[in-house]
């Protein structure tokens, strides 16, 4: 129904790709610093990456099967079951211990960068193919995240960057609230035209049930342990750990 250019899908596979494995790279970090040990750290990667790469591989296939495009709301139920089941990973004891490690809040900015990718929105509204009340908010969004992202990361590995820290998470998740909210009224209340009823086909539809629920996961988690920055860490024999990013 919607043949969009080759550009469109590499520009939304690297951010789909891309904000997993960077998170899985983040996450095999914090485990060393952690003390699991290399091979531990590099199983907890694989396992993590395995995880979302098969999610992206069966959120594909439900998209390719024409699932989402038989109601925005599937795709809305995707994400809030993908989101869930993200945060309940975070309380599996590895993954407590891991996260509870300093520099948790910057290596986890770190993922965002890639949302610079949400410019996507915006060529694919110029293309005639998405409304602007949708396009620009989610795009322009994006984009300020992902160009903030590194400059918190950096604040924060330096030892600063707190405030800054918050304030962007707090922005992150409602820039990701905006564009679901937007995206889910233009396409039946408010009949917009054109809709956003791309959202429901590939390559977009893989935006909102991966790539969307992962970063408002990492931007919860990062700011569970920016209110807890300021509480010293150990390991569990009760030792600090080492101050590393």
């Amino acid at each position: 129904m919607y043949d969009l250019p080759g550009f469109v899908w590499a520009l939304v596979l690297t951010g789909v790709i891309g904000i997993p494995a960077t998170s899985s790279l983040m996450l095999l970090r914090g485990a060393v610093v952690a003390g699991l040990g290399r091979r531990a750290a590099a199983a907890v990667a694989a396992a993590a990456a395995a995880v979302l790469g098969g999610w992206i591989v069966t959120s594909s296939l439900l998209a390719r099967a024409g699932v989402y495009h038989r109601g925005i709301g599937l795709g809305v139920l995707a994400f809030a079951g993908v989101l869930l089941g993200l945060l309940a990973a975070t309380r599996i004891p590895v993954i407590v211990r891991i996260l509870a490690t300093p520099g948790t809040p910057a290596r986890l900015a770190v993922p965002h960068t890639l949302r610079v990718v949400g410019v996507v929105f915006l060529l694919v509204m110029a293309l005639g193919h998405l409304p602007a009340v949708f396009a620009l908010p989610a795009g322009l969004g994006d984009i300020a995240i992902g160009v903030a992202a590194p400059l918190v990361a950096r604040r924060l590995a330096h030892g600063g960057g707190h405030a800054m820290a918050v304030r962007f998470n707090l922005l992150g998740i409602l820039d990701l609230a905006v564009a679901i909210t937007a995206g889910f009224l233009a396409y039946r209340p408010l009949d917009v035209i054109p809709s956003t009823e791309p959202l429901t086909l590939l390559p977009l539809v893989l935006i909102p049930t991966t790539a969307v629920p992962l970063a408002v996961a990492l931007h919860i988690v990062s700011l569970r342990r920016l209110r807890t920055a300021t509480q010293p860490q150990t390991d569990q024999a009760g030792h600090p750990f080492p101050n590393a990013v």
